[in-house]
């Protein structure tokens, strides 16, 4: 890694710059496999599939049968894993379910919000030489949660056009509906139109390449939502003296083990700690079966030394890091200035793989500086709020005049309207009222 020391501010905005990615081309390629997609449906998606992923496949559709077999080929030791970080993602996800709270505004108007699910939605998990099973608990529990009706899961098939079976396992221990051996903008593309067999979704979530990426940017354009925009993987650790560099060391090679394209980025205000950490990653890698992927990913990635903790604080937050780690002497405390950050692990025991894998948070998150607007994946991902009002005839006495009023200044007489009749409703009804009291007397 390369290191840089006490750059001045007017340079931080520069250093945060993750590596570029040419968007031109790749949303033409895009959009002619959209265009094919939308035109020819489950043709033009096979077509592609046998282009890109497995030049025999006759069929994308994955059978009950071999997600059934899948069990079999997963050892029981994975298994216990898997469901163990099942329970503890859908512990933590249960805890964010809003109770109903109902508000009265004003005499006689109560106002509140109730949460309804999204009906269906996609998963999409990246296949290849790392198959991200826990990608399916992190988006498919919460969608059971949530109770969305239709859980649509596409990943790419390998070389022989099979689907590891972990991500099999998992899906069907996660509550996915249906399963498609699709991957790449062709299963973007599917979930975002539709075809003979594949289900129009109404969001999209999921990791991916350069090339999903892009697919479900374009997804939006044509109605379909997306958990988010995303981009390669990414951490940040600031650590001090009080740090375990070999710790340090591992957190920044389980991350460059991503891709090629991944960012990792170490700030501290102690030069003897850089160099440590500096050498345990050569040690480190020389051990890792992904060694070549993960020395990609350092050419990218940097150490900084700062003057102190503070100023790796607020670098830290120019950047917006996917994961932040916080080895420092007082974590808890040095949290309290975070402002920018998908998720954070504070101290020297809190790896970010526990994040990944079973800590019971959701890994899915914003990249590329987008965590200084964007939230990670959560139950609300999964549900849209609705607002509720109900008003009685004492409300209309209450806000009927402000309504009137705003809306006339508006030139909108119709809005008036509706509150002016009913205004006159309640009026003559009171009036009928006094009537019939004055009658009985």
């Amino acid at each position: 890694m390369k290191t840089i020391s006490n750059p001045s501010p007017s340079k931080w905005r520069k250093l945060t710059e993750r590596p570029m990615i040419k968007q031109q081309k790749l949303m033409s390629t895009v959009e002619k496999i959209f265009y094919d997609i939308h035109r020819k449906g489950d043709k033009a998606v096979l077509t592609y599939s046998k282009k890109f992923d497995f030049p025999d496949q006759d069929s994308f559709v994955v059978s009950s049968e071999t997600i059934e077999k899948a069990s079999d080929l997963v050892s029981e030791r994975l298994k216990q894993s898997i469901e163990l970080a099942a329970k503890n993602i859908e512990t933590f996800h249960k805890s964010h379910i809003e109770e109903i709270v109902k508000v009265e505004t004003a005499p006689g108007v109560v106002c509140w919000r109730e949460s309804r699910p999204i009906e269906r939605i996609g998963i999409y998990v990246p296949g290849g030489s790392a198959p991200l099973f826990s990608t399916v608990l992190m988006l498919a529990v919460p969608a059971m949660i949530a109770g969305c009706h239709e859980i649509v899961l596409c990943t790419p098939p390998d070389s022989e056009g099979n689907i590891d079976p972990a991500i099999l396992y998992t899906a069907k221990l996660a509550g996915v509906t249906k399963i498609f051996a699709l991957g790449g903008i062709q299963a973007i593309g599917a979930m975002t139109f539709g075809t003979e067999t594949v289900p129009k979704v109404d969001k999209i979530f999921g990791p991916g390449n350069q090339y999903v990426m892009a697919a479900k940017r374009s997804a939006q354009y044509y109605g379909v939502a997306i958990d988010m925009p995303a981009g390669p993987s990414e951490v940040l650790v600031i650590a001090d003296q009080t740090c375990n560099p070999s710790f340090v060391a591992a957190d920044l090679l389980s991350q460059a083990e991503h891709g090629p394209d991944s960012q990792v980025i170490l700030l501290s205000c102690n030069k003897k700690i850089i160099k440590e950490v500096n050498r345990e990653i050569d040690n480190q890698l020389a051990a890792l079966p992904r060694q070549d992927i993960a020395a990609l990913a350092l050419k990218n990635s940097k150490a900084i030394l700062f003057k102190d903790i503070d100023e790796c604080m607020a670098f830290s937050n120019m950047y917006a890091p996917e994961h932040l780690i916080l080895a420092v002497e007082n974590p808890a405390l040095v949290s309290r200035d975070v402002i920018n950050a998908g998720s954070v692990f504070l101290g020297n025991w809190s790896c970010e793989s526990a994040g990944d894998y079973a800590s019971g948070t959701n890994h899915t998150l914003p990249t590329s500086g987008f965590a200084k607007s964007f939230s990670g994946v959560s139950l609300d991902s999964f549900i849209k709020k609705i607002t509720f009002q109900q008003l009685s005839e004492e409300g209309i006495i209450s806000i009927g005049n402000a309504v009137e009023t705003m809306a006339e200044a508006e030139k909108l007489y119709a809005h008036k309207n509706a509150m002016t009749l009913r205004q006159g409703a309640v009026a003559g009804k009171h009036l009928q009222n006094i009537e019939d009291k004055n009658e009985e007397v």
